[in-house]
């Protein structure tokens, strides 16, 4: 199980801390993925991390201004989201898979594991 938290409405160039905590499996093996989807938009990846020695995965949209962090100790993945836009808002959803980041993010394989989404909104 995973379970999101952070979320909310911040004003354009603020920020936000998600966290993703983890239950009921061992995170470790995992990599952990932030996904959002927009209203009328498929839903994409923005960030995944295998382990903490690995090199994250970043869309080009967030590039500079995202940063993902886990904690295996804690069973915890973070989302800090600097200098946040209008264009971030979104449902951001956290995900769990054995895969490589770049298929993870990419959404090229299958998913099986999701949190139930937590909404993130930018505006002024």
């Amino acid at each position: 199980q995973l379970v999101e938290s952070g979320g909310g409405l911040v004003q354009p160039g603020g920020s936000l801390t998600l966290s993703c905590e983890a239950s009921g499996f061992t995170m470790d093996y995992y990599a952990i993925g932030w996904f959002r989807q927009a209203p009328g938009k498929e839903r994409e990846g923005v960030s995944c991390i295998a382990n903490s020695r690995s090199t994250p995965y970043y869309a080009d949209s967030v590039k500079d201004r995202f940063t993902i962090s886990r904690d295996n100790a804690k069973k915890t993945v973070y989302l800090q989201m600097n200098n946040l836009k209008p264009e971030d808002t979104a449902v951001y959803y956290c995900a769990a898979e054995l895969a490589t980041v770049q298929a993870m993010c990419g959404l090229e394989v299958g998913i099986g594991t999701w949190g139930q989404g937590i909404q993130v909104t930018v505006s002024s």
